[in-house]
């Protein structure tokens, strides 16, 4: 059966098919318009479709899926799976059951779980009503705008109170100036009424 899965023997499979099918159909066309080859044309095309019918069903049906070029012998119980993708590998010894297949699948149904509680997790997201939430915005944004202008007064009392620091700064050096003044006009005045 090893000739049965060779490519030419697939294009030969597929032109007896093609062929086949014309033949019928050409025959079907001349029968319709009454030429005189056509019920020959159409006798030919019906057998050769009725031995291609039943030579396809006993060949049987070619597996042709994506998941035995990785894992060759998936469709066999007992076989002793290793992915092509995973390079060579020792030999496992154990054949493949299902409570292996359940325990290398454990992992798939934790995420699948964690994937289920996200989505329900959005969905009562999307249910949540954020129609009063402009309100909220202008509310805050309004708030922000009263903190923006309480903060700019800050800092021009802080620049007010600064200048007042200095000024009372001055004044203080100035009554010092002026008391050493006094104090020897004083001193000056009780000196001559001693003298």
């Amino acid at each position: 059966m090893s000739f049965v899965k060779t490519k030419g023997f697939k294009y030969f499979k597929n032109l007896v098919i093609g062929v086949g099918a014309a033949v019928v159909l050409m025959g079907a066309l001349a029968k319709l318009e009454s030429w005189p080859w056509a019920s020959t044309a159409l006798i030919v095309g019906l057998s050769t479709e009725a031995f291609i019918f039943l030579f396809l069903g006993l060949i049987g049906p070619e597996p042709d899926y994506y998941w035995d070029k990785l894992y060759p012998g998936l469709d066999d119980y007992h076989a002793q799976l290793q992915p092509l993708t995973a390079g060579p590998q020792a030999d496992l010894g154990t054949p493949l059951h299902g409570d292996v297949i359940e325990a290398q699948l454990g992992g798939m149904l934790t995420e699948l779980q964690s994937m289920s509680k996200n989505l329900s997790s959005l969905k009562a997201l999307q249910e949540v009503d954020f129609s009063g939430t402009s309100e909220q915005i202008k509310a805050m944004n309004n708030f922000y705008t009263k903190l923006n202008e309480a903060m700019s007064d800050l800092s021009d009392s802080l620049e007010d109170t600064k200048s007042y620091k200095s000024q009372l700064a001055e004044l203080n050096t100035n009554l010092s100036n002026l008391n050493n003044v006094y104090g020897s006009m004083l001193n000056a005045m009780a000196t001559s009424f001693r003298g």
